[in-house]
């Protein structure tokens, strides 16, 4: 541009001036978009055959926010956890995936969107260390991830909108109630009219696995699945 004007200066000199002045330009980066599968999502025919995970968050004490980390079975509808922190890292979310996979077992499958805490190289890693096929959402389309939409209105609804939290211990106090009651207390009408624990103690029974999807309302199996649950 200088040179179209006729000025001429030596290169060195001008990119000197050019950084003392700060007229570079920030260059915006693209979000990072993570590299799983974009294949379609399987079906949630057994127990741990799909985990979704998302984040809430909320506030305690002078507007202070905290987040929560949620991870659900899709099958039985389980809420596995409910963890609550003012900082929740992609490090954080792998730890937390370890405990979960000594308890419940390694699950074939993980739903989530494309937060960053998702797409970090500790989840990468993790995913690929343990075998899981991580399905990342499309962006902007949470319905994709439905199930775990539906339990986060339901927590926001009951709880969230609902509870003042005085710290952050209180808040982790309200939140495993109200999970106790959500899996032990009350019954979905897609699992049966049976609770989410119900629903996992007779799928076990099943040699550990479901025959078919509980909530697939639209197959002529339902009714027949639904009888062998209430056995």
């Amino acid at each position: 541009m200088l040179e179209r004007k006729g000025m001429i200066m030596n290169h060195k000199k001008l990119y000197r001036l050019y950084t003392e002045e700060k007229l570079g330009v920030r260059r915006r980066r693209g979000r990072k978009r993570a590299r799983g599968s974009r294949t379609p999502m399987p079906k949630a025919l057994r127990l741990g055959k799909r985990w979704s995970l998302d984040f809430l968050s909320d506030t305690f004490g002078a507007s202070r926010r905290f987040r929560i980390l949620a991870v659900n079975d899709d099958c039985c509808r389980e809420n596995l956890c409910l963890v609550a922190d003012t900082s929740i890292s992609g490090a954080r979310v792998a730890r937390e995936l370890d405990a979960l996979v000594r308890i419940y077992g390694r699950p074939a499958s993980i739903v989530s969107d494309n937060g960053t805490e998702f797409t970090s190289r500790a989840i990468l890693k993790w995913a690929n260390d343990n075998g899981v096929d991580w399905h990342y959402i499309d962006p902007g389309k949470p319905q994709q991830n439905a199930f775990i939409e539906s339990f986060n209105g339901s927590l926001r609804d009951e709880l969230l909108n609902e509870e003042m939290f005085d710290s952050l211990d209180d808040a982790r106090r309200k939140l495993a109630l109200w999970r106790y009651d959500d899996n032990n207390v009350r019954s979905h009408s897609s699992l049966g009219n049976k609770t989410p624990a119900e629903a996992r103690r007779t799928l076990e029974q099943f040699e550990g696995s479901a025959p078919g999807a509980l909530a697939q309302t639209e197959t002529q199996d339902y009714e027949n699945q639904t009888r062998r649950l209430s056995l």
